[in-house]
């Protein structure tokens, strides 16, 4: 048998250990993403091989915290891609302005730039009174990160242009203090968003949701588990709500393209037309 075969076998065991140990399932994860990153961190926890890291996670929780870190997609900024926001507020909140309250749910929040930049779109727009995001992810350090709302003062400097570039109405600096090299979200960003822990190859709906944020996370899943994810986003959904994933991924070829319509496609918005 040919070293190759022999670490897929000992990868598909560690999956599933991972699985019936933890309640974690990567199985559906896009195999070759799952398999450099296990192999990344074999070499980087200083393991022979992957079976020699088996008993140590069925034993050590921590040491599979360090694991799922590697899993985790935390590639992310604010108003990452700056177009999408300026979609969200010129073809979304209109509608969004229609409803007495509005549910966000961004699933695969990382460490929650980009909620809160959903937040800043929401306060600016008059709409983040009466709103709330749910900002979820199945990473609980990144959630700690996020509800700490703590970042780099150099990606704040990018954030900005960023935001001006989305059609931002006033000034960034409004909605974080700096200093020590670090700046703060401001508490009023925090006040109606949401960290919680949720797993998308596993957890079930969030329900009544009027837009669906999801970005850059979808590529990272087999067409299996991208099926289940959307199907999950379709049915937290109300009639008429909204989805937006990100620029690389599309509902074309997917188990509920036949319920959305276009609202942008560069932007990859979708509004939920079919119950």
């Amino acid at each position: 048998m040919k070293d190759l075969d022999i670490e897929r076998i000992e990868i598909d065991l560690l999956l599933e250990a991972i699985l019936r140990r933890y309640g974690y399932d990567f199985r559906s994860y896009a195999r070759a993403s799952i398999d450099r990153r296990v192999m990344q961190f074999m070499s980087d926890s200083g393991h022979a091989s992957v079976s020699d890291m088996i008993p140590r996670l069925l034993r050590d929780s921590e040491f599979f915290s360090e694991l799922a870190r590697y899993f985790s997609i935390s590639v992310t900024e604010m108003f990452r891609d700056p177009c999408v926001y300026r979609a969200i507020r010129e073809k979304v909140v209109p509608m969004l302005k229609t409803w007495p309250h509005v549910k966000v749910w961004h699933a695969g929040c990382a460490t929650g730039e980009e909620a809160y930049s959903l937040a800043i779109v929401l306060k600016e727009e008059g709409l983040y009174d009466r709103a709330t995001i749910y900002a979820t992810d199945f990473n609980d350090e990144s959630l700690d990160r996020a509800r700490a709302g703590i970042y780099d003062v150099e990606h704040i400097k990018k954030a900005t242009r960023n935001y001006q570039e989305s059609g931002g109405r006033g000034s960034f600096a409004e909605y974080y203090h700096a200093g020590y090299e670090a700046a703060i979200m401001d508490d009023s960003l925090k006040a109606r968003v949401t960290f919680a822990n949720h797993n998308l190859a596993a957890d079930e709906v969030f329900g009544e949701m009027h837009l669906v944020f999801c970005r850059n996370v979808l590529i990272y899943f087999n067409r299996e588990l991208q099926n289940r994810a959307l199907e999950l986003f379709t049915d937290s959904l109300v009639h008429g709500g909204f989805l937006c994933l990100g620029a690389k991924e599309t509902l074309q070829f997917t188990s509920v393209s036949d319920r959305y319509a276009h609202v942008d496609e560069s932007a990859k918005i979708y509004k939920k037309v079919v119950p």
